[in-house]
């Protein structure tokens, strides 16, 4: 089991008019990630509404008034990964999905699948089937891409990182999914804080990685490979950026660069570990007909 403590906050300056958010920072609750404490505060005096969506995640949704905005989250988790060996796990027939999984075989805003269906078919078709055949799709997207930021945008896709060759987390875990996708395995967009990231790649940011579900779990994949599986914390999952998107701002405003902060606790007496890159295959969901 891990523990991680972490902080993030946002700043706004809100023009004339009044502007409405709808944020996406809280960690989930999940079968495997367990949140000990948190605190979320923001510097308005504004009504705030907060909802659960369909996928578990956790959305704060309020309008700001003109002025500074800023927005605080803290909070301390537990999580224990549920850990398989990769030569078991296998691809799923589409008729035996459960009915939860199919919406992420759709081509989705970012995650053109239906595009790609040709190339991905001759590119992955041929390989065997199951977790194997899942690593090469994501030793694919490392090969095409490089990580480099302030070459992609929010509206950025995965035949658009095709094209360019490089971006952030976020590109890879697009063209990652569009793959996987193309050639009929389920697959996510994960978002949430990562620990363990190279220092050299700048500060403690955001991160978006992927989930493929094999023999009735989602397992993680971090396509961009700048991170430690066993130091996600997960934030939200969907389709695509588009549905856990940290923060979706309706109207003008001036924004800041977030400073988020992250670190791991260690006991070996409490049997708390430090996160690591590990060979089996890592899941923090609880998984469908089974528990963890």
């Amino acid at each position: 089991m891990v523990r991680l403590r972490f902080s993030l906050e946002l700043a706004y300056q809100i023009g004339e008019w009044p502007c409405d958010f709808i944020f996406n920072v809280q960690a989930a609750h999940t079968p495997c990630q367990r949140i000990l404490n948190e605190r979320l505060s923001i510097t308005q005096p504004v009504p705030c509404t907060h909802y659960t969506d369909v996928s578990g995640n956790r959305f704060m949704r309020l309008r700001a008034e003109r002025g500074a905005l800023t927005v605080r989250y803290e909070a301390t988790v537990d999580i224990r990964h549920y850990v398989d060996q990769p030569d078991q796990l296998m691809e799923l027939p589409i008729a035996q999905l459960p009915a939860e999984v199919l919406p992420f075989l759709y081509p989705s805003r970012y995650c053109e699948s239906d595009a790609l269906h040709v190339f991905a078919a001759r590119e992955f078709g041929a390989l065997p089937k199951g977790y194997s055949r899942v690593l090469a799709i994501q030793r694919w997207v490392r090969s095409r891409m490089t990580f480099k930021s302030g070459v992609s945008n929010p509206n950025t896709s995965a035949l658009n990182s095709i094209q360019q060759g490089a971006g952030v987390c976020r590109d890879f875990a697009h063209l990652m999914i569009a793959m996987c996708r193309a050639v009929n395995i389920p697959a996510r967009f994960t978002s949430g804080i990562d620990y363990g990231a190279d220092p050299a790649l700048g500060p403690t940011d955001f991160h978006a990685y992927v989930e493929v579900f094999l023999s009735h779990r989602w397992y993680l994949f971090d396509p961009s490979g700048t991170a430690i599986p066993m130091g996600f914390v997960r934030f939200g999952s969907g389709r695509d950026a588009a549905d856990v998107s940290f923060a979706t701002i309706f109207g003008g405003l001036q924004s800041f660069v977030p400073v988020l902060h992250i670190e791991a606790i260690a006991d070996p007496a409490q049997g708390l570990d430090m996160p690591r890159h590990r060979p089996e295959a890592l899941s923090t969901d609880a998984g469908f007909g089974s528990a963890v």
